[in-house]
């Protein structure tokens, strides 16, 4: 055995004790040449997670002067403080600088970049650099790459290909960690860390990944014969006798197999994101933040509840059409889904600079102003930080086409020139902008349970059947209706979960096919409607128990005095019908696709029939007075105008339409209350030619301008452009 593979081994040895002797035991393992390496004491502020007080917006990019081709620290610093830009985003992506070789670090390359933006006034959030492991780790420790379902190889060169349980993978990670935030921790530019990038499972089906999934079960299940009734594994005679018959997901046909195992990828996603936040915790210098940047939001894999209780502030990267389909709703609807998960401000840590994907086959440069709104749009939705990625294009490599503010001759140019009217200009009202919080009556119940099992089980796909075909719609694609639609109407949402222990703070809850479902989440939502809560509900609610089993009592179970119908019977739609009469004067768009429900009306209102020779003689939609409050049920998926017709008729029936939902189609509205107390009103202009609105607000003034507003003024909002209003 050589003398490498020998401390290989021992190292490997020693970070398995180390995971069960606790967070301190790998100071302790390292091998005998790297001990001289271990960082120094853990500081005295591992605390619980508390939301930071960012006083001021935080604008800027990720910067990453290591990918430069040459020499121009100076002039980068020089040009983001003359944009007003005031923090940036850095080390994520480098292990392999930080850690060049096993045991040796090198932070000079790093702490002259730190310095410069320290000088500039200009605040560094760090990232731990884990989701991109060097060459030599890969070398020395190939067990650590990911085992995909079916057992096929994964090859080093592209980032999160690891095993993020692999015991040897932590220990390497840990080192890191420890090392690289002990050195930050007394630099008070040093604002925040950011733990790994755009975490997920990424597919691991490894040994470990196995082994943990078996013993979850038996906590979780605690004897064979349970697992086996919940899981109705005697089909196809699948039962297991004991834990040691477990088969391995590769090829499982179970939907309650499929279901746990979603569970068992996001537990550890968050498992690992938890870790990595202790250790923060435990080496980080006052008031820094613990941040992890979602890549993009409801995952299948990731559950951003549980990972945003470890953090101090969420963080999202967005992304979004740009040109004619730039309109802000991308970006509110992953935001109004982060701003929800701990009720609260976040980071907006990505989004687009100029052009983005990983092609140069969808080059769309934003037009004039779409730069400066979208900044704007992400303060309005709750942002305390929004930073582009990235600072400077990259010459080579996979991300060349997803360019930054710079281009590749990294001179100044239109997107700068942009990014640097809008940077001066904040500087001026920021006051006013950070901390906005929104007070909304609306809400859509979003379950990642309903998401996968529907997954498992598609109610509509394209091509003839068992042709092996792709979903055309589904549970995802449902929910971005409903949030569009209320997003058109100019609707503030929330979102809340299966978790939601009390609902009683909205006026309307959005329940779209929640599939899978406990018996206490339906029993909830029947109490809300009960108390007075008024509830819209799709087609497959209610049908299955939380371990994707059907539920064996006519549909839909629990929900049935609440929805006051029932039914027993459903089809696919091969085409799409009308609703008879076109009772929600929609004219072409009248039309309901995919899926039938043969609703039976017991005390529910027919509301609108199909319009055919089998199908009419059941409801499409149908609502039902349940106490002091009102369930209407959608037993068909809708277009997206009738959709949006509907919800304008509900928002009518109990009060909640007004003025905004008069707006001109391109004019979008968001309203809040910042720090200060004030009311502040922001209209957006999402279109290419100057549209004109009545402000319907109270008197104040437009904080861009310095203009007066009154009440019922006649506004005209140039293309691409937007005005605050600061309430008197």
């Amino acid at each position: 055995m050589s003398e490498n593979h020998w401390l290989r081994s021992v190292a490997g040895v020693l970070c398995v004790a180390a995971l069960l002797l606790g967070p301190n035991a790998n100071l302790l393992a390292q091998t005998p040449d790297r001990q001289a390496k271990n960082p120094p004491e853990p500081g005295a502020s591992a605390a619980a997670p508390q939301m930071p007080d960012i006083p001021e917006v935080l604008y800027g990019a990720a910067y990453y002067h290591e990918y430069e081709p040459y020499e121009r620290l100076d002039q980068d610093v020089a040009m983001m403080k003359a944009a007003g830009l005031n923090v940036v985003r850095m080390g994520e992506s480098t292990w392999s600088l930080w850690e060049p070789e096993d045991g040796h670090f090198e932070y000079a390359w790093m702490d002259r970049v730190v310095d410069a933006m320290s000088k500039a006034g200009i605040k560094v959030i760090m990232g731990t650099p884990t989701y991109s492991i060097p060459t030599w780790l890969y070398h020395e420790h190939p067990e650590i790459l990911v085992r995909p379902l079916g057992g096929g190889k994964t090859f080093y060169g592209m980032r999160q290909n690891m095993d993020i349980e692999n015991p040897t993978y932590r220990y390497y990670c840990e080192r890191l960690i420890r090392n690289l935030v002990a050195h930050y921790r007394d630099n008070p530019d040093v604002i925040g860390w950011q733990i790994d990038n755009e975490t997920a499972s990424y597919g691991a089906s490894n040994r470990d990944v196995f082994v943990g999934f078996v013993n979850h079960l038996k906590q979780k299940f605690g004897t064979p014969e349970n697992l086996n009734k919940a899981w109705f594994l005697n089909y196809w005679g699948e039962d297991i006798d004991s834990w040691e018959d477990m088969p391995t997901r590769d090829d499982a046909q179970s939907t309650g197999y499929k279901l746990e195992w979603s569970r068992w990828q996001q537990m550890r996603v968050t498992d690992f994101l938890a870790w990595q936040a202790g250790l923060v915790r435990e080496y980080r210098g006052p008031g820094q933040f613990v941040t992890t940047d979602f890549g993009g939001v409801m995952r299948s894999d990731v559950n951003e509840n549980a990972v945003a209780a470890v953090l101090d502030i969420p963080a999202v990267n967005v992304y979004h059409g740009t040109q004619d389909h730039f309109d802000g709703s991308q970006q509110s609807f992953q935001e109004d889904f982060t701003r929800s998960l701990k009720h609260g401000n976040f980071l907006v840590t990505e989004t687009n600079a100029q052009t983005t994907d990983w092609t140069s086959a969808y080059q769309y440069p934003p037009y004039d102003g779409q730069l400066r709104e979208d900044v704007y749009t992400h303060l309005s939705n709750g942002a305390d930080m929004i930073e582009y990625w990235h600072w400077a294009s990259i010459p080579a490599n996979q991300e060349t086409y997803w360019k930054g503010v710079l281009s590749h001759d990294f001179e100044p140019n239109r997107a700068y020139a942009e990014v640097s009217r809008t940077g001066n200009e904040l500087k001026k009202i920021q006051s006013h902008l950070v901390g906005l919080e929104q007070h909304n009556q609306v809400a859509i119940l979003w379950s990642r349970d309903s998401l996968n099992a529907i997954s498992f089980m598609p109610f509509a796909e394209s091509g003839p059947q068992w042709s092996g075909g792709s979903p055309v719609a589904d549970y995802a694609t449902l929910v971005r209706q409903f949030h569009d639609a209320l997003y058109r109407l100019n609707v503030g949402t929330d979102f809340v979960f299966p978790e939601t222990k009390d609902f009683s703070q909205y006026k309307l809850l959005i329940v779209p096919a929640l599939y899978i479902s406990d018996d206490a989440l339906l029993q909830r939502i029947s109490d809300y409607v009960k108390n007075g809560g008024h509830v819209v509900m799709t087609f497959k609610s209610g049908f299955a128990s939380e371990n994707s089993a059907v539920r064996w009592v006519r549909a839909p179970g629990p929900l049935r005095e609440a929805c006051g119908f029932s039914y027993q019977e459903f089809s696919n739609l091969e085409h799409p019908l009308a609703l008879r009469g076109d009772p929600y004067h929609v004219g072409a768009e009248n039309q309901a696709m995919y899926w039938a429900e043969f609703l039976m009306p017991e005390h529910a209102r027919a509301i609108a029939y199909y319009d055919h020779p089998f199908f009419g003689r059941w409801p499409a939609i149908t609502e039902n007075h349940f106490g002091a409050g009102t369930l209407l049920y959608e037993g068909t998926y809708l277009s997206e105008p009738l959709q949006q017709a509907v919800l304008l008729d509900q928002l009518r029936d109990i009060g909640l339409a007004g003025p905004d939902q008069q707006l001109p189609t391109a004019i979008h509205a968001v309203h809040g209350t910042n720090r200060l107390g004030e009311h502040i009103d922001y209209y957006f202009n999402y279109s290419g030619d100057p549209v004109t609105f009545a402000y319907s607000g109270r008197a104040g003034a437009d904080l861009l301008t310095g203009h007066s507003v009154a009440d019922g003024q006649s506004i005209t909002l140039r293309p691409w452009d937007l005005m605050i209003v600061n309430e008197q």
